[in-house]
């Protein structure tokens, strides 16, 4: 291959990279309408803003929304897994499964190299 054509794959969006964004903004979304809802507390709103600016930041194919979308990632993981163990909610380890894979897609070389 050219060095051109390296170039221009570089540049290019992964299509998980796209799913993983997706996902976070669905999850925002979430987050916000059970804000509104009274069904969570006040603080989530922090954790949708993050969820929002990581998703934004990975379409972007910044290193910060990489960063910022791993951790969420992380974090949903952990407080899923709690939720699941503590309170017995068998439907909250299928979400920890969904982003342990987005945990694992985002760690992969080809995402890394995709962000700057």
């Amino acid at each position: 291959m050219t060095q051109q054509a390296l170039d221009k794959d570089k540049l290019e969006l992964l299509p998980g990279m796209a799913i993983v964004a997706l996902w976070m903004l669905i999850v925002c979304g979430i987050g916000l309408f059970g804000v509104i809802a009274h069904h969570f507390p006040g603080v989530v709103t922090v954790f949708c803003a993050l969820l929002a600016a990581g998703a934004q930041g990975l379409l972007k194919r910044r290193r910060w929304g990489w960063a910022i979308a791993l951790s969420t990632a992380f974090l949903s993981v952990c407080y899923g897994a709690w939720a699941g163990i503590r309170f017995h909610q068998p439907p909250a380890m299928v979400l920890v499964m969904v982003n342990l894979v987005l945990f694992l897609y985002l760690v992969r070389p080809e995402v890394i190299e995709r962000v700057r």
